[in-house]
């Protein structure tokens, strides 16, 4: 019942109830009314017309007789309506009922002096000893200019509030009709808005459960039909929040996971080495060295680690500004090229460079795309052996394209979506020197997109891999 009291349906049954009851009861009296005054008027002048008739049948009479009394009984008769003489004093001095007992009453005074001017009087009539509620006209009665005196033709008022009455009850009937009519409308109405409101509410129950797979069914056009898509498009974004949420929960226990182990293993080997030479278990002083160098292989990879992590922080939360300038991507690359090119020739693997000298500069910050450039040869280096890893740039459209292609181990293409992951790495399987961090390709990609360019990958198995970005040049 509580539910009931503060509801939309009840609200709308009362707003629907109220307004058709006021609307018909202002109707209903406006058309009492209107009919009230149509059937007095159209009963007045009907009865001006009688008693014109009436004149007109005894306007060569201009005293009572016995044979003018029978007349007016027969007029009576005839239209249905008392008759009353009058002289020019206002004394009625015949009537149509014989045993009539207004004989030598008087009308008033208005009337007379507007007979006797010939006017017709439609108003109610004022005759001494008449308590019972009449319509009644008054006309001269005479013939030409000689007025003998008026014409009273009068009918009981009872007949005209009948037929107010029936107006009345049919208005009351309609009215009862209004509203059954309003209530049932109101009720359809309300149960049509109300039950998807309540479906509404119980999806906003169930999403706050956390149950975002939860749908409206939708099949009107209205607000009500605009209000519930809305409320499924909120389910989906919550719903594909969640899933964001999971995934990057997700990426937090791999990033965590990810970096321990990058971190335990070289802390492990380092404390191994330690170890050994703090118990002066290593004698021979080139043993000792080459544990000095591992240890400083193994901070050097760690410190490279956290660089790595502080600039994909710094990307991701864009703190990094870039202090664009006019990039000379030709010596950049021969400048990478030199860098790499011992550790390849430790592989077997050549370097070669195939940069025209017409190349517009690129508009970007140096170190950084160097930095992006060091990170995709290094891992061209580092999974090439006895092969060939070619450095090529050319013009395309508004910028520059340039391309790392090697002729390494390749990448499988169930792994191909998800190399620019963090700590994704696509050689699990392989050897400790080997071994990176993860970092390096998610890192080259924000670093794309922040310069405003993009980056593809093609790659095969066995036959090789090749990256391939593209940066804005300067306007």
């Amino acid at each position: 019942m509580a539910v009931w009291k503060r509801s939309i349906a009840r609200r709308l049954l009362l707003s629907f109830l109220g307004t058709v009851i006021l609307a018909m009861g202002v109707v209903g009296v406006a058309m009492s009314y209107l009919v009230q005054h149509y059937i007095y008027h159209t009963e007045r002048m009907e009865l001006v017309r009688k008693a014109k008739r009436i004149n007109l049948a005894i306007q060569d009479s201009n005293k009572v007789s016995e044979e003018l009394i029978n007349l007016l009984v027969f007029l009576d008769q005839t239209f249905d309506a008392r008759i009353w003489l009058f002289d020019t004093h206002g004394r009625i001095v015949a009537t149509s009922t014989r045993d009539e007992v207004f004989i030598g009453k008087s009308v008033a005074k208005s009337v007379v002096e507007k007979v006797r001017r010939g006017e017709p009087v439609i108003s109610p009539l004022g005759i001494e000893g008449l308590n019972e509620p009449m319509l009644s006209v008054a006309v001269p009665w005479g013939k030409g200019n000689r007025i003998y005196g008026g014409i009273v033709l009068h009918a009981p008022v009872k007949g005209i509030n009948d037929a107010v009455s029936r107006v009345r009850e049919t208005m009351a009937w309609a009215l009862a009709l209004g509203v059954v009519a309003a209530t049932l409308l109101a009720s359809y109405l309300s149960w049509s808005i109300a039950r998807p409101l309540k479906e509404m509410e119980r999806m906003a129950a169930e999403l706050r459960q956390g149950r975002y797979d939860r749908r409206l069914d939708v099949h009107r056009d209205d607000e009500v039909g605009d209000l519930a898509r809305t409320f499924n498009e909120l389910a989906e974004r919550l719903e594909a929040s969640e899933r964001e949420r999971k995934r990057l929960d997700r990426l937090r226990d791999e990033l965590l996971a990810n970096l321990s182990h990058e971190l335990r293993t070289p802390l492990t080997s380092m404390q191994g080495f330690l170890e050994a030479l703090q118990d002066g278990l290593v004698e021979d002083e080139e043993l000792r060295q080459k544990y000095y160098r591992l240890m400083a292989h193994e901070t050097a990879h760690m410190s490279r680690l956290i660089d790595d992590m502080l600039d994909l922080a710094k990307l991701q939360t864009h703190a990094i500004r870039l202090n664009r300038e006019a990039v000379d991507v030709k010596e950049l690359l021969a400048f990478v090229a030199m860098t790499f090119e011992p550790e390849a020739r430790d592989k077997g693997t050549a370097i070669v460079l195939d940069v025209p000298d017409e190349l517009p500069p690129v508009y970007g910050d140096s170190v950084r795309v160097e930095q992006m450039l060091n990170n995709l040869v290094s891992n061209a280096v580092k999974f090439t052996e006895n092969g060939r890893i070619t450095l090529r740039a050319w013009a395309e459209g508004s910028g520059v394209c340039i391309e790392v292609a090697d002729t390494g181990v390749g990448i499988a293409a169930e792994d191909l979506p998800r190399i620019f992951e963090r700590f994704f790495k696509v050689d699990r399987h392989r050897t400790k020197k080997n071994r990176g961090s993860g970092l390096g390709l998610a890192i080259v990609k924000e670093l794309v997109e922040l310069h405003g360019g993009r980056i593809e990958v093609q790659s095969q198995l066995g036959q090789g891999t090749t990256f391939r970005l593209w940066l804005p040049a300067v306007p």
